[in-house]
């Protein structure tokens, strides 16, 4: 069987790189970048990744030479286009040039994996170091600026860009992956998304047997894809589905869930009101010691492990209550490959730097699937991929195209705080200086002292958030898009720009207080996120939420929110939804007004993340 070989240098997005060869018809397998040349004997291609580290540092992954002398075609992407140009004597630095986000990259030179396309196209950066000199025997065919961003060795079938084709921003990517598997490595189409149902229904079977498993059911396409093939891989009555409301839940969002849940074929199904628990509880991290309670706790890491803790402890005592050993039982989770990469899972890759612990992958999880106690029929998969599976599966469209939302629920959208960032006269100065020459005197702006979750060059970043003031609704939302694309590429403290909606009044001067996780600000972000949802989702939109802050001008008031609306397929990389094309202005008006109707004597602004993926993350924490 033709096969492909994905080395895996710690990116973020390797395991798009998996998804996209299967979706082309290509069977590829993931190793570690130290994989040894023996074991790709066979391999008709070899895909190196991207990754967080640098290949002139001391810590750069190790790799055997000898995979450049199997004379297999190859690409790399990103880091593996500068492990490629080092490999080969080109010398790659830092600082060369900083780009994060959609880059328009000029083609100058013939490469079959440009073949056929405009001279210019629209891709997805996200580096900081860059190629300075080429390696002898290639000839740059792609460039930004006067920066390599393509190289190609035609002797010896190996290439490397600078950018990530394999993710949904870079706009004809899935055409450069197909013209690398079909016209410089001359493969066919042999494998199919159906095979790979088959082979999770196997696993389930295999892996469980005749024992009793718990699914824990959020109400979202992957946990309700778990459930449906558990019911299809196993007997009915050995399946228990748990549902948990953490207090964290959209408004009237567990009485839904649980009627669509019910439809699934489920047997056995409990609800669980655990707000309390979730909110004032303490747990075990792990390694014990005790963290929390929530309703004290601003870190988003600790945030993310007391939840994830208190899901597998809150779940243990309702096992107990329905008569099940939960030690030894099995526990089914949605968990999709990103989960696991962006968690920095050591067993999805040995270099992956970690960007947020997803709930579904805290240390005592990870104890339980060493143990084997842990069904992750997803594992495989993304999001994208999920929401065909669940198709296949005879799932109704209010499941498979549900709109997502984490396990942590609103957690990871209330933007806790309880110590004072400070913010330097020279970041101030800086940025005022980037507005004057690039804002085109349309912008005003200021660094916020509060800080949000990125994901910049594959690595973790906790940074600034800066507030951009244009003309409020007015605002040329396509001029202040261009402009907060910069901004983060020219401030290294800077991941994520929001655009002011409810005023053109300047944010001379800008206030952060305490806010923690608790019923108050649940309850405030609920019905803020209910509004915003009810004007603004629609089927181009992937995703669409509120976010409360800590942050206002005006001090008789506490908080802000932020609307944050993105499109995307694969969800590891993202668009902010532009108003005005993904939704009418007229509704982002109506839900400016309907926020500060509902909730003016608490909110002070309401802004619009205008970031994409990266810098940002699409949740804030």
């Amino acid at each position: 069987m033709e096969k492909l070989a994905i080395l895996d240098c710690g990116g973020q997005y390797t395991k798009v790189i998996d998804r996209k060869v299967r979706e082309l018809g290509v069977y590829s397998d993931i190793f570690p970048m130290g994989v040894s040349a023996d074991k790709l004997q066979g391999y008709n291609a070899i895909i190196l990744s991207g990754g967080p580290a640098s290949v002139w540092a001391s810590g750069a992954p190790a790799y055997d030479d000898r995979i450049f002398d199997l004379g297999i075609p190859m690409l790399g992407i990103c880091y593996g286009m500068q492990l490629i140009n080092e490999h080969f004597g080109g010398e790659v630095l830092p600082s060369v040039k900083t780009e994060y986000g959609p880059v328009d990259v000029d083609i100058i030179a013939p490469c079959p994996l440009t073949d056929g396309m405009d001279k210019r196209q629209t891709v997805l950066m996200s580096h900081g170091d860059a190629v300075k000199k080429q390696a002898d025997g290639f000839v740059t065919f792609a460039v930004t600026g006067d920066i390599a961003a393509g190289i190609y060795n035609a002797e010896k079938r190996i290439i490397g860009v600078q950018f990530h084709p394999e993710v949904d921003l870079s706009e004809h990517g899935t055409e450069m992956i197909e013209n690398f598997l079909r016209k410089v490595c001359a493969l066919k189409e042999t494998y199919a998304l159906e095979d790979r149902i088959e082979t999770s229904i196997r696993m389930i079977r295999e892996k469980v047997g005749d024992k009793k498993v718990i699914v824990l059911v959020s109400g979202g396409v992957d946990s309700a894809v778990t459930a449906a093939l558990l019911v299809k891989a196993l007997p009915p009555e050995n399946v228990y589905a748990i549902h948990i409301d953490h207090g964290m839940m959209r408004k009237n969002e567990s009485d839904i869930i649980c009627r669509n849940l019910k439809k699934l074929g489920l047997v056995h199904m409990k609800r669980v009101n655990a707000a309390n628990e979730f909110f004032n509880g303490t747990v075990d991290d792990g390694n014990g010691r005790i963290i929390g309670p929530l309703s004290r706790t601003t870190d988003p890491e600790k945030k993310r492990q007391i939840i994830g803790s208190m899901f597998i402890k809150v779940t243990a005592k309702a096992a107990e209550e329905l008569g099940i050993d939960f030690d030894n039982t099995y526990l089914a989770q949605g968990t999709l490959r990103p989960d696991l990469i962006e968690s920095g899972n050591p067993d999805v890759s040995g270099y992956a730097n970690k960007i947020k612990t997803h709930h579904n992958d805290v240390d005592i999880v990870r104890r339980a699937r060493e143990r084997g106690m842990i069904v992750e029929t997803n594992w495989d998969w993304h999001k994208d991929e999920v929401r065909q599976v669940a198709r296949m599966l005879g799932l109704g469209e209010e499941i498979a195209s549900r709109q997502p939302f984490p396990g942590p629920g609103l957690a990871v959208r209330l933007l806790c705080n309880d110590s004072v960032v400070a913010v330097t006269t020279a970041q101030r100065e800086q940025l005022t200086d980037l507005i004057n020459t690039l804002g085109g005197g349309n912008f005003t702006g200021r660094v916020a002292p509060i800080r949000s979750v990125g994901v910049q060059g594959d690595n973790r970043s906790y940074k600034n958030l800066v507030l951009l003031c244009g003309k409020g609704m007015d605002t040329d939302f396509g001029e202040a898009f261009a402009f907060a694309k910069e901004i983060p590429n020219r401030l290294s403290y800077i991941n994520r720009v929001a655009l002011r909606l409810d005023s053109d009044a300047p944010s001379d001067t800008l206030h952060d207080s305490p806010m923690h996780v608790c019923y108050e600000t649940a309850e405030l972000l609920r019905e803020a996120d209910a509004i915003v949802t009810k004007e603004l989702m629609n089927p181009k939109i992937a995703q669409c939420f509120a976010v409360l802050i800590p942050l206002t001008q005006d001090m008789d008031k506490r908080y802000s929110i932020v609307i944050r609306a993105v499109v995307t397929g694969d969800y590891m990389t993202a668009r902010a939804a532009v108003p005005g094309e993904h939704f009418s202005i007229d509704a982002l008006k109506n839900a400016v007004t309907k926020i500060k109707a509902a909730l003016g004597d608490q909110i002070d602004m309401v802004l619009y993340d205008i970031t994409g993926k990266p810098p940002a993350t699409i949740e804030w924490e």
